[in-house]
């Protein structure tokens, strides 16, 4: 996994013994909210870029 922040949250998901399929489903999302923002680090994010990506899970990718 070449980023440390989603290094981070994934060995934090361990310690706090999140199963296995948990921790990658959580990072899959994650890493796609990432993705969806131009590779913005979540610190610079903020609700309204939560509220458009959930926007366009449900219009455009029908999830």
């Amino acid at each position: 996994m070449a980023s440390l922040f989603l290094t981070y949250i994934k060995e934090y998901m361990y310690q706090k013994n999140y199963a296995k399929r948990t921790v990658e489903s959580y990072l899959y999302w994650i890493k796609n909210y990432i993705l969806f923002h131009d590779k913005k680090h979540p610190d610079k994010l903020d609700n309204d870029d939560v509220e458009q990506f959930l926007s366009y899970l449900k219009n455009q990718s029908h999830i």
